[in-house]
């Protein structure tokens, strides 16, 4: 008989695993109650929550770290259970009591539990008494020369933060110093401790689930050696690699370090795998991980709702867990340019799609349109790939992330998937040393084709106006303008109706586009036509052949293969997504500034139009003197002479008469010096 019935939970988090959370409770008839700060007004997970509270303020210290406020919100929407998901108040002890004094279900661990594991110092005391294998600590008083390397670390909290390696005796009490202080500013206890570190060590963690009739489920292994900054990036289920004696050696540590605390609900207990095979207990985090989605899926379980059902007082489902299935990979999707010291990024997320599937699973705090804020974690979302095999599931992924349409801030993305199909992690050479070794050239210049991209770009620009044309008809808004039937229409058993279309005044002589590539800068310019029947033509692209072009998607045969890119226009930035890669752009000047990019005495265009003929004679070599008519332009119905701005030699002449110009565009170019024999000119025909 259940003890504790919960009907409305309240999530004391934001973003991706409030979200998730909530969904767990749609599915089994639970009232969600969001809390959100300045910041999160119109986050998704507030948008999803039945009902939210507000808390005032903008920084975590002022919002989802404010336990009172929290509780008096859970009470204010009528929540009768609380849940923490991850971070921020989820390992508080404090908090975990006052949410049970307000009389509300906690659903987490016993406050006792969460108290001995707070320290890792404390945590390790008690581990060793029940038999679980620890490195040995050091004292950083008397460390010599054989303990090095030592890693440094916090007592309390997690994610990275006060943590140091030191590789020399002289920069031990500086590091020491650096690792007390960012500790104490981020858990508000500055206790460092240390401990030998690992070289190409593994990160190792096992699943629990237990509940308060004795059962403990060690739920498997999950490697999360793939990490920047101590922070993981890739996870998957089951680690691989390990033989069946280290599991069970995991598994029945990890079931002892439960055991030992009278734990209760979701936790994780970390594991150091040295590259001999040896586990050393790391710490046990006693909620929900960030990558508790591949044990689910290898479990076929919801781990959230295995929390509530516990919390509720039920037992868990049997006394053994079920038997996994298959293998798991997740990447988190970062707001971060990996090639910029991890350098987190904040704006406008515009678009945010990938793709579903079989096998296939999106958690995520943001949908397109949603901004990523400076207050907050940079994660985006989590994607993750189950599949019969190791292989396929990180082939899975890889493509899926590849295939993703992420427009606005720099991500991680391509980081990820090189990551994914990087020799040694198809090969399992798994370690937290990874990216100290291979950062570099996962974030080299890809090998992708970012010039067909642009062309791309300029040729959905060029249909994107209020017509575009298609078979010597107009046709409105983003119907395609088909390279196949930029042809007159026939008609069945006749010949074709005589009739005619809308006409355009279309420039047939090459146009130029200028994009600049981001995030490394790289310039392309892209020339192209648009001739009479309304197709833009690539121009100086050999080997290329515009099949559909519409203002989003863009069909091109390029050397025989054929290849589809999809455009999306925010203001000045151009996307480009494409089946194997995607690009982003900022749009560029069409034409140069004259006082600062043409040379001395060059002659533009004032305005767009037609050269309607040139001074007899003209050409490069001849000389020519100040105000002299040398270009007829016709534009508005009314021509326009190009005059010689000063006396000298003509030495380039860009102009030919037929030749459509844009504003800005060279003609001419002439060099000042002593003039010779002019030009003739001719007498100026009268025009309409």
């Amino acid at each position: 008989m259940r003890s504790d019935v919960i009907h409305t939970l309240l999530v004391a988090n934001r973003g991706e695993i409030a979200c998730r959370i909530f969904r767990t409770c749609r599915d089994l008839g639970i009232t969600t109650v969001a809390v959100y700060s300045d910041a999160d007004a119109d986050a998704l997970h507030v948008r999803e929550a039945d009902l939210a509270v507000r808390l005032p303020g903008a920084a975590p210290a002022d919002t989802y770290l404010r336990g009172d406020l929290v509780v008096a919100a859970a009470r204010a929407a009528g929540a009768d259970a609380v849940h923490p998901g991850y971070g921020f108040l989820s390992e508080n002890a404090a908090f975990a009591a006052a949410v049970q004094d307000a009389g509300l279900v906690w659903v987490g661990p016993p406050v006792k539990a969460i108290e001995l594991m707070a320290s890792k110092t404390r945590a390790k005391e008690l581990m060793a008494g029940a038999g679980v294998p620890l490195l040995a600590p050091v004292d950083p008083a008397t460390a010599g020369p054989d303990d090095l390397p030592l890693l440094l670390k916090a007592a309390a909290g997690g994610g990275g933060r006060g943590m140091r390696i030191v590789r020399e005796l002289d920069a031990l009490p500086g590091e020491l110093l650096a690792a007390a202080a960012e500790a104490a500013s981020a858990f508000g206890d500055g206790e460092v401790f240390a401990e030998p570190y690992v070289e190409r060590g593994r990160h190792v963690e096992v699943q629990v689930m237990a509940d308060a009739h004795d059962t403990v489920w060690a739920l498997g292994t999950r490697d999360c050696s793939l990490q920047r900054r101590h922070q993981k990036v890739i996870e998957e289920a089951p680690a691989p690699g390990l033989d069946e004696a280290l599991r069970t050696r995991l598994h029945e540590a990890a079931v002892a370090a439960a055991r030992a605390v009278g734990y209760r609900g979701a936790g994780t207990v970390e594991f150091l795998v040295s590259a001999e095979g040896r586990p050393y207990f790391l710490e046990m985090n006693t909620r929900l991980q960030v990558e508790h989605p591949v044990t689910e899926a290898v479990f076929g379980l919801d781990l959230v709702a295995l929390q509530l059902r516990v919390a509720e007082g039920e037992p868990l489902p049997s006394p053994e867990p079920p038997q996994p299935s298959g293998h798991a990979v997740e990447a988190r999707l970062y707001a971060e340019d990996p090639a910029r010291d991890w350098q987190p990024q904040t704006g406008a997320l515009l678009t945010l799609e990938v793709p579903e599937g079989p096998g296939l699973r999106l958690d995520t705090g943001y949908t397109g349109g949603d901004t990523i804020g400076v207050h907050y974690d940079p994660m985006i979302a989590k994607v993750i790939a189950h599949a019969p095999t190791r292989t396929e599931a990180v082939r899975l992924l890889a493509r899926a992330l590849e295939r993703a349409r992420i427009h606005g801030p720099v991500t991680n993305r391509d980081l990820l998937v090189r990551s994914l199909r990087h020799p040694d992690f198809a090969a399992a050479r798994l370690d937290t040393g990874f990216y100290d070794r291979h950062l570099a050239g996962l974030t080299a210049p890809g090998a992708g084709d970012p010039a067909t991209a642009a062309l791309a770009a300029t040729l959905a620009e060029a249909v994107r106006g209020p017509e575009a044309v298609r078979g010597g008809e107009a046709v409105r808004g983003a119907e395609a303008v088909h390279g196949a039937e930029a042809v007159r229409p026939t008609r069945p058993g006749g010949p074709a109706p005589a009739r005619f279309g809308a006409w355009r005044n279309v420039p047939s002589q090459p146009q130029r586009k200028r994009y600049r590539s981001e995030p490394d800068g790289t310039e392309h310019e892209v020339a192209y036509r648009t001739p009479r029947t309304g197709v833009p033509e690539p121009h100086e692209t050999p080997g290329t052949r515009v099949l559909t072009a519409t203002p989003d998607r863009v069909t091109l045969e390029v050397d025989g293969v054929t290849r589809h890119f999809t455009v999306t226009t925010h203001a000045d930035r151009v996307h480009v997504d494409a089946a194997d890669a995607s690009y982003t752009f900022t749009a560029l000047p069409r034409f140069t500034d004259p006082a600062t990019h043409t040379a001395p005495g060059s002659l533009l265009a004032p305005m767009p139009g037609t050269v309607v003929r040139l001074a007899e004679g003209l050409a490069a070599g001849v000389t020519v003197e100040a105000g002299q008519p040398l270009i007829w332009l016709e534009a508005m119905k009314m021509e326009h002479r190009i005059l010689a701005p000063a006396s000298g030699t003509l030495t380039a002449l860009h102009a030919a008469p037929g030749h459509q110009v844009e504003v800005g565009a060279l003609l001419a170019v002439v060099q000042e010096g002593p003039a010779a024999t002019p030009v003739p000119v001719p007498v100026p025909e009268e025009t309409a």
